[in-house]
């Protein structure tokens, strides 16, 4: 097995971020090191980064969030003198192979997606302090804060020049973040994203590529005056208190299988799958909101969201040939209600707030994963309430009918609750159910109105809550079938296919990040004009410009 990538960090080991904390203002400084890369070949000049540079500012926005709840305003900036962030490493881009580059991307965005709802939802607002030249993938990072500031030194630039100089697209929603964030009119996006020296100063300001243009000398007095306001502004809990987000327990086998404390993953490479199963809580939920702060990291409900974030990631990154993800739990449903319930109860409270939101994140997580998702209900799962959104995530789910034939685990059931209905929106703003019902109100409807009730398999079938539902006669050659079948079709063609099927329903800022900027970053990283002999991500740095095919395809 290849270098395993691994996202579990914390902040002794950080390399190339530094963090620090005043009250309600954090300050992020970007402090690459060179020779920190996470692979070999490559040095990251410039505040360049790479994936070990991003999973630890994922960590970071994390802990914000757990660890330090009384941040209102997060400043974002450079720890080095002329420049704020060269972007995405080229050097790493042109030697990488074709699959991380992609699931590189697609990971940086849904960090960039993690601060940039920081604001709406934990109320930790990101300023973006702009000092030297800001290109590609630094831009990005800027376009996710909420308000970017630029010192007017004659110098400083913002720029996404990766279409003129590296053949290729900005990789983290640069160019729908200047359309649909920013507003910038198409022609001079067009102008922007086709000149390599970007803008700065005034034009910067003007076009609406920064919020705010400021002399150097006052540059660090504007950026703290306006940090405070921003935290001015944060309606959240105050005098909030965070917890420690321990190191998770895990153990990887020799086969890429891995064993946590709630989330089990094994693998079967002759079949090309890995099989999830969730283990539900063993105890009872926490008797209310302080029980559940005494207990920390090591409640069921932030544990396990730990250990699923962790699995699908380590799947992602270090088991690309494993086409097929199969999702089962087991355990009491009663019980993953009651530890959801006292959540729902104080939404109002940081760290209730923070757990749920934290799923969230995972469940998009799931929706965004490139493999074949399937569910299997089997007896004694417990698929209720969060957990049984994963049923609406994946492609299919298979439900066990009644009793199976010497098996003494209870009769298979799914258990809807209120989390079902608005608390965890896909990209496309609607809730799985109201995607899989696409304005099918009756239907919608019906699913709500059995809330709370304990679905055996005809009537979650009759609800149009599973694809099928099977008795012990059917369900091991049926299950089979599927698994021997998906492994047989052409990865690619799935992966297409079921990005199409999975986001119905309305076009927002996220579905084409990640839908349109993905599928054609996914066909460019190909394509000789970029990654070729003569193609611009080799030739970057050699002072010749690529040899392009000129043929539009």
């Amino acid at each position: 097995m290849s270098k395993i990538i691994d996202f579990q960090i914390n902040p002794t080991k950080y390399r190339h971020w530094r963090v620090e904390y005043n009250d309600r203002i954090a300050t992020l400084f970007m402090d690459v090191d060179e020779e920190g890369g996470l692979f070999d070949g490559y040095q990251l000049k410039l505040n360049s980064y790479d994936l070990g540079v991003d999973i630890e500012l994922a960590d970071i926005v994390q802990r914000m969030r757990f660890e330090h709840p009384e941040v209102k305003a997060v400043i974002m900036r450079s720890g080095k003198d002329n420049v704020f962030c060269a972007g995405a490493n080229i050097r790493m881009l042109g030697g990488a192979e074709h699959a991380h580059k992609v699931n590189f991307c697609r990971f940086t965005n849904e960090t960039r997606n993690t601060y940039e709802n920081a604001g709406e939802d934990s109320g930790q607002q990101y300023i973006c302090a702009i000092k030297g030249s800001c290109a590609g993938g630094g831009y990005e990072l800027a376009l996710a804060c909420n308000h970017i500031i630029l010192t007017d030194d004659g110098s400083s630039n913002v720029s996404l020049p990766e279409v003129p100089l590296l053949a290729v697209l900005p990789g983290t929603g640069g160019l729908t973040r200047v359309t649909d964030k920013r507003k910038i009119r198409r022609d001079r996006a067009d102008v922007f994203c086709s000149t390599e020296e970007g803008a700065r100063g005034k034009k910067a300001l003007d076009w609406g590529l920064v919020d705010e243009l400021v002399a150097n000398s006052k540059f660090d007095e504007v950026v703290a005056k306006r940090a405070g306001e921003f935290a001015d502004l944060s309606k959240t809990q105050e005098n909030a208190n965070g917890i420690t987000l321990e190191p998770l327990k895990r153990e990887i086998g020799s086969d890429g299988s891995l064993t946590y404390s709630a989330v089990e993953v094994s693998i079967d490479q002759d079949a090309g799958t890995a099989t999830i199963s969730i283990t539900g809580p063993q105890d009872a939920a926490p008797q209310n909101i302080d029980a559940l702060r005494g207990e920390g990291a090591q409640t069921w409900m932030l544990r396990a969201a730990r250990e699923l974030d962790d699995a699908i990631l380590h799947l992602r990154f270090n088991q690309t040939e494993l086409g097929v993800v199969v999702f089962k739990c087991s355990g009491d449903p009663t019980q993953v209600l009651a530890h959801e319930r006292l959540l729902l109860e104080n939404k109002q409270d940081w760290f209730a707030n923070e757990i749920l939101l934290y799923w969230k994140r995972i469940l998009k997580r799931i929706d965004l994963t490139s493999r074949s998702l399937v569910a299997l209900i089997e007896p004694g799962s417990c698929f209720a309430g969060v957990l049984s959104e994963i049923l609406f995530a994946v492609d299919r789910s298979y439900m066990a009918d009644g009793e199976f034939e010497g098996d003494n685990r209870p009769v298979a059931t799914i258990t809807l609750s209120e989390s079902n209905f608005g608390l965890c929106p896909m990209s496309n703003n609607l809730t799985r159910l109201e995607t899989r019902f696409l304005e099918d109100q009756d239907s919608l409807a019906a699913a709500k109105s059995a809330i709370g009730k304990s679905l055996e398999a005809e009537d979650a079938n009759d609800l149009g809550l599973v694809t099928f539902a099977l008795d012990d006669l059917d369900w091991d050659d049926d299950v089979r079938v599927f698994l021997e079948e998906r492994a047989s079709y052409s990865p690619d063609a799935l992966t297409a296919m079921e990005a199409n099927l999975r986001f119905a329903g309305p076009e927002t800022m996220e579905t084409r990040i990640f839908g349109r900027l993905t599928a054609w970053q996914n066909w460019v990283f190909q394509r000789p004009n970029a990654v070729g002999e003569e193609g611009a991500l080799q030739r970057y740095g050699s002072g010749i410009r690529g040899k392009y095919d000129k043929r539009r395809v």
